[in-house]
């Protein structure tokens, strides 16, 4: 019968309808094109795109022109800007300040390719780095508090542009979802003095039954109350709250732990629109013994609707046990 699981660290509640249980061709995954006759993430056209914030580049290239491998600009159309002051005040019960902030586009390739699997190894620490690069040098500046790094991938994840990028918005407040996750996180420290996400490392890799990745220093796995079909969490091993802390000799295995996994899903699902958001702990905090930085990878199988808007749960039609497996069996396996 269907199964109620609770998520340890947000506290929401999933259904596993476990008798309505499907396969990965069961679900349809919208491959509608994102179509333009012209690409301004193109290597050739970085005259097209705002100057360049960042790129790792070849030697003797000048910035905003060829020779560059993974650029960074800011969004053309942001949705918070880089100028100004908070400027908190009230109205009545409402509350509300200057839209500031930053919003940044990294562009992981010249070529024009759709997905970053596409890479080899190298780019892909390279596109690591610079998520790494460009955290650091916000959180110098204290009027942000939260940096969000994601990737939306196909028309129906939220890409309005084909070509393979991820997203940087960098936030004057912490947003409720990780304050939450922060406090949830908080709490279980207090009562057991452990790390909730070492706790679920540790379970997850003796139970085994969703590992679908586990390497020296990062694991891959579905987790326990999966809201949708195939979401896939990456973690470190060794306590990290802040992404930006990576080592670089931990960023390698990274980027071939990342890559698998994301192959992996391209095959066994026939290549789904995806998101991928890195979780990380505030700039405000130096360390935090109880939060862990980690990557949920959610495809875009299903959609959400009014019971999920109305209650808050979610409905997940395959149990995360089968997708592991399913994910485990297919090519792209870690080495």
């Amino acid at each position: 019968m269907p199964e109620l699981r609770r998520e340890p660290v947000s506290g929401r509640w999933v259904i596993i309808a476990t008798e309505r249980a499907t396969r990965p061709t069961d679900y349809k995954t919208n491959h509608q094109i994102i179509k333009s006759s012209f690409c301004p993430f193109c290597e050739g056209n970085e005259g097209k795109t705002p100057p360049e914030i960042l790129a790792y580049r070849n030697s003797g290239t000048e910035a905003n022109t060829r020779g560059w491998r993974v650029r960074v600009v800011p969004n053309k159309f942001p949705a918070l800007q880089i100028e100004g002051e908070e400027n908190k005040r009230g109205e009545g019960i409402y509350v509300m300040m200057s839209g500031i902030g930053a919003h940044e586009v990294i562009i992981e390739s010249p070529r024009h390719i759709q997905s970053i699997t596409a890479l080899d190894n190298r780019n892909i620490e390279e596109v690591l780095f610079c998520y790494r690069d460009r955290l650091i040098d916000l959180k110098k500046d204290k009027r942000f508090v939260y940096g969000l790094l994601f990737k939306n991938v196909g028309f129906s994840a939220g890409a309005s542009l084909e070509h393979t990028h991820s997203q940087l918005i960098v936030t004057p407040i912490v947003p409720q979802l990780v304050e939450n996750e922060m406090e949830s996180a908080k709490i279980f420290y207090t009562q057991r003095g452990r790390c909730l996400f070492c706790d679920m490392i540790q379970q997850e890799t003796d139970t085994n039954s969703r590992i679908i990745i586990s390497a020296d220093n990062f694991v891959a796995f579905a987790p326990f109350a999966s809201r949708f079909p195939f979401e896939t969490w990456i973690l470190p091993k060794k306590h990290e709250s802040h992404f930006e802390k990576l080592q670089n000799s931990e960023i390698d295995e990274l980027a071939n732990v990342l890559k698998s996994t994301l192959v992996k899903l391209e095959i066994a699902l026939d290549f789904p629109p995806y998101n991928y958001i890195i979780h990380s702990a505030p700039f405000n905090i130096n360390e935090s013994e109880y939060f862990h930085w980690h990557i949920e990878i959610i495809p875009r199988l299903t959609n959400v609707a009014g019971f999920e808007w109305g209650t808050g749960f979610y409905i997940n039609h395959t149990p995360p046990e089968q997708a592991a497996e399913i994910l485990r069996n297919a090519a792209g396996n870690h080495e």
